[in-house]
């Protein structure tokens, strides 16, 4: 007897008389079809021992169109894969992609969704007086005026005590005001004010006035330049508006996603995370600049997430269809696109993309 492989069960050609005309088999002869979900808000979430979401509410509908009965199997993406792909799962649920490396083993059905890959960077710091006011407190610009309040003090006593003695009247003896006095001439001689009203006349003091006019030209280049980098570093996230901006710089993505393979493609250098929830948390503590993934659960995620600091751009960088997984040469294909685009033209959708993608 011959047997025949079909919606995750076998049929025999006695089974025929159970078929329709086009080779679709009827329910009373279907076994209970065993779906693998992968969790991936907002497209599949567990709620205890439920499962919604956006792909979960499509298959439903798919499943009652079709008079199925099915369980959820939780799996990882690979797991859903991999185990769809062998035949242990006749459908694979969750954010699943359609990519030409997919369909090498794979088949999936009509696209139920369609977005991109989105990024993730760092937002943009409030501007206002609070903001500028702030960036002059911080740690990297308090250190650097520090260091340059030293420098001026080492070259003011060394000046002071050369001048000390021979010239008291502007110098003074004393070491509180005299010391003072030395400040106030090195940072006077520092910007190029040169008040005049102090000035070396020993040889010694002349020679400690000459070193330090040249070396003030280099060190006030150098304040300059770290200044204006403790005031802008901060702001950094925000210069990142297309993906044109992280041109050499590493890109944090997810381990095996569609957005890993698209980075590769395109000569990006990346950084693969386990979770994205440890992306984002990377890029919100600055260790890299921006996080591509899918759209739709960068948006949620973030959305979830309490005072973040992270949006997502508005570019779309690749155009992303979300698909169920189906085992290659599955009889499962042609009934669930059929239902597909019942479902997907049905009132009923529309409210449940409001409920599951409201920022999309």
């Amino acid at each position: 007897m011959i047997a025949v492989l079909a919606f995750g069960g076998l049929f025999t050609a006695s089974d025929s008389a159970a078929q329709s005309g086009d080779g679709e088999v009827q329910a009373e002869t279907r076994p209970e079809l065993v779906v693998g979900v992968r969790e991936a808000p907002p497209f599949s979430l567990r709620d205890g021992d439920d499962w919604r979401g956006l792909s979960i509410r499509a298959w439903e509908d798919v499943a009652a169109r079709n008079d199925w009965t099915y369980r959820y199997v939780p799996a990882g993406l690979d797991a859903v894969l991999a185990g769809t792909g062998t035949g242990r799962f006749d459908v694979g649920l969750g954010a699943f992609t359609v990519t030409a490396e997919r369909e090498r083993t794979l088949d999936f059905s009509h696209p139920f969704y369609t977005s991109g890959l989105g990024l993730a960077v760092r937002s943009a710091p409030e501007s206002g007086w609070w903001t500028v006011l702030s960036r002059f407190l911080s740690l990297e610009f308090l250190t650097v005026a520090a260091s340059l309040g030293g420098l001026l003090l080492i070259f003011g006593v060394l000046v002071w005590l050369f001048e000390r003695r021979v010239n008291p009247e502007e110098f003074d003896a004393r070491v509180g005001p005299g010391i003072g006095a030395g400040f106030w001439w090195a940072a006077v001689t520092m910007t190029t004010v040169g008040y005049g009203d102090k000035s070396p006349r020993s040889l010694g003091g002349r020679v400690v006035a000459l070193i330090w006019m040249f070396a003030a030209i280099i060190v006030i280049s150098g304040f300059t330049a770290a200044i204006t980098t403790s005031l802008t570093v901060s702001r950094l996230g925000s210069s990142i508006e297309s993906v044109d901006d992280l041109e050499g710089r590493r890109i944090a993505t997810l381990a095996g996603s569609a957005s890993a393979e698209w980075l590769a493609d395109n000569g990006f250098r990346t950084v693969e995370f386990a979770s994205l929830d440890e992306a984002l948390q990377a890029v919100d503590a600055e260790q890299v600049p921006a996080v591509l993934y899918d759209a739709p659960l960068l948006i949620d995620r973030i959305g979830a997430m309490e005072e973040s600091s992270l949006r997502v751009l508005p570019e779309r960088v690749e155009r992303l269809d979300y698909a169920f997984v189906l085992p290659e040469g599955s009889p499962l294909r042609e009934p669930i696109n059929r239902a597909l685009l019942e479902t997907t033209r049905s009132p009923g959708w529309q409210r449940a993309l409001d409920r599951y993608l409201p920022q999309r």
